[in-house]
């Protein structure tokens, strides 16, 4: 039977018995005060009751959400990868700069949906769908572990971006790769004029279209010389861009994991490699670390991804390629040299790995797309020619 009482503020209250607790054996209650009415305070005291019977009822944590969120990416980390756990780390400080010491139960619908709106405000769509996702995920966990009745990101909506005709007239799309012709040419001053192993790397990214974590993790166990294979089944990780403070995670996708066949000429390069850097071993001796990385430097680690993004604009300078490419745009560059030789979209999905077809899609069309406006071009300035 609930206990009804004024309180000294003129307002009522009532506790109600929830049990005794089985670790202590001692009786646990639940008070609420802040009622004007004593009818009121009976009525919600007589809901909790029924609640209480019937098990439905939360007591809900008075721990604040900073609190919660911290205790929360401790377990996340256990089964995620270190990769995630940095990407939500950062989102879930969008939340705690401006929830940080309230307490978790006090963040209602309408509080979310505001710093939702907020935030879009700020960053692109993509980017808040992301923080969004960590929000559902923080309280989903204080969902399931019985501190809260209603989640408040329930139902959220993302509000949707309103592109202005001029951003729209002013976009320009564009997937970054090289042309055939630039390609070859990069590939030759690569040759004479780059530095330790760059002429390698870079030929390996444009004739496998390997991610660059995918290509820096690579093991000579993964190369078959024999079939002319290179197996995919980890990814560097090295955030800090430390030699020794790196990790070796799985692939983006279960679809990345994927053995794909490489030509004579890489597959000679690679063998070559292979004797030069047996050669490097035994001249550093004891200061090499042996972890059977391919693309290693002299002490044994991997090579850092910022070295080779820092190599690249060295030699775009040098061949006069006067585009903005990065080590990803090797991919795109694969793809599109894929598409030219006839090479059909599920055997590029294959090759790429991507588990969405939809991905390949994309890129497909805008590839497909680049090549038919080059054509309109060459046969239009042909008809110039001959008119």
């Amino acid at each position: 039977m609930a206990y009804i009482r004024k309180r000294s503020n003129g307002k009522w209250s009532y506790t109600v018995s929830l049990g005794i607790d089985p670790l202590t054996k001692k009786q646990k209650q639940k008070t609420k005060s802040g009622f004007f009415t004593k009818k009121e305070a009976i009525s919600a005291a007589r809901k909790a009751e029924a609640e209480i019977e019937s098990g439905t009822f939360v007591k809900e944590t008075k721990m604040t959400f900073e609190t919660f969120a911290q205790d929360w990416i401790k377990v996340y980390a256990q089964s995620a990868k270190i990769s995630s756990v940095r990407a939500r780390s950062k989102e879930m400080k969008h939340f705690i700069s401006v929830w940080g010491p309230y307490p978790l139960k006090k963040i209602n619908k309408q509080l979310y949906q505001k710093r939702i709106v907020d935030l879009s405000e700020k960053y692109s769509r993509n980017y808040v769908s992301g923080i969004h996702a960590c929000g559902r995920m923080i309280f989903n966990h204080a969902i399931g572990l019985g501190l809260l009745k209603l989640n408040p990101t329930e139902n959220i909506q993302l509000p949707k971006h309103q592109i202005k005709v001029e951003e729209i007239e002013n976009q320009k799309e564009e997937i970054k790769f090289l042309e055939k012709e630039e390609l070859a040419r990069f590939l030759r001053f690569t040759a004479s004029d780059g530095l330790e192993m760059d002429s390698l790397i870079f030929t390996t990214l444009a004739y496998t279209g390997l991610r660059i974590g995918e290509l820096l993790a690579l093991k000579w166990s993964d190369f078959d010389g024999g079939k002319g294979s290179l197996r995919i089944t980890k990814t560097l990780y090295n955030p800090s861009n430390n030699i020794k403070e790196y990790e070796l995670l799985s692939p983006k996708t279960t679809g990345s994991i994927r053995t794909i066949r490489i030509d004579d000429r890489l597959v000679k390069m690679l063998k070559h490699h292979e004797v030069k850097q047996k050669e490097i071993k035994l001249e550093k001796g004891s200061i090499h670390v042996d972890n059977q990385f391919i693309f290693a430097r002299n002490d044994g680690h991997p090579q850092l991804r910022k070295v080779v993004e820092t190599r690249l604009k060295r030699i775009l300078k040098k061949a006069e390629i006067n585009k903005n490419i990065t080590p990803h745009s090797f991919r795109h560059t694969h793809t599109s040299l894929l598409i030219e030789a006839g090479v059909g979209v599920k055997e590029i999905q294959q090759r790429l790995g991507h588990t969405d077809i939809n991905t390949t899609m994309n890129i497909y069309a805008h590839m497909t797309a680049n090549m038919e406006e080059k054509a309109s071009h060459q046969f239009s300035e042909l008809m110039k020619d001959l008119l």
